[in-house]
């Protein structure tokens, strides 16, 4: 499929606050601690706008690990494969990075959806500004409007509607960062979640 059929089948779809959210978040983040080892876990967290209650968002669950060591990705990786992961993208430098997608179908999203992100024990600018929309509801609000926005002109778009929240997002860590300091950062034992 080209990029244009992709967005046509995945469009950009802005759904109001689903409480089932954290249930299918807490669902799927028990059944990948069975497929991390307990040394190499040291956190996994919901991210993303469906972790922050009451904001619109696209149905999709997007899930936060992070490692001690990558020693152990191939067979990780065929384990995620049998229970339906994608893998999407996998990057080595500046961090190792990996995006797993689940709920993509040859007819569009499943029920549930979900981006699972693998990366190294970091201080991540994702769970700042996830706790700053949780604090902050009129940040949330605002952010909410400009998805709505965004959505209009870009429902078949997903990277031009991506571009179009980045200044947000990092305006808001910004100030997170500020706010909580160093919340994430590598202190303490860094295998416990």
């Amino acid at each position: 499929m080209t990029l244009t059929e992709l967005w046509q089948l995945f469009p950009i779809i802005l759904k109001e606050y689903d409480p089932a959210y954290p249930r299918w978040y807490a669902e799927e983040k028990c059944r990948l601690e069975q497929i991390f080892s307990s040394e190499s876990l040291c956190r996994i967290s919901h991210i993303g706008s469906t972790s922050v209650p009451g904001l619109l968002a696209k149905p999709t669950i997007d899930i936060l690990a992070e490692l001690s060591s990558i020693s152990d990705i191939s067979r990780w990786k065929a384990q995620l494969t049998e229970q339906g992961w994608i893998c999407m993208s996998q990057e080595k430098t500046p961090e190792y990075k990996l995006v797993f997608n689940k709920g993509y179908t040859k007819t569009g999203f499943a029920k549930k959806v979900f981006h699972l992100h693998v990366r190294m024990y970091g201080d991540w600018d994702e769970l700042y500004f996830r706790d700053y929309l949780r604090e902050y509801t009129k940040k949330a609000e605002e952010y909410a409007a400009l998805k709505r926005k965004l959505k209009e002109k870009y429902e078949y778009n997903r990277n031009a509607y991506t571009e179009g929240k980045t200044e947000f997002i990092k305006r808001s860590t910004k100030e997170a960062r500020k706010l909580y300091g160093d919340r994430y950062g590598k202190g303490g034992n860094i295998c416990r979640y």
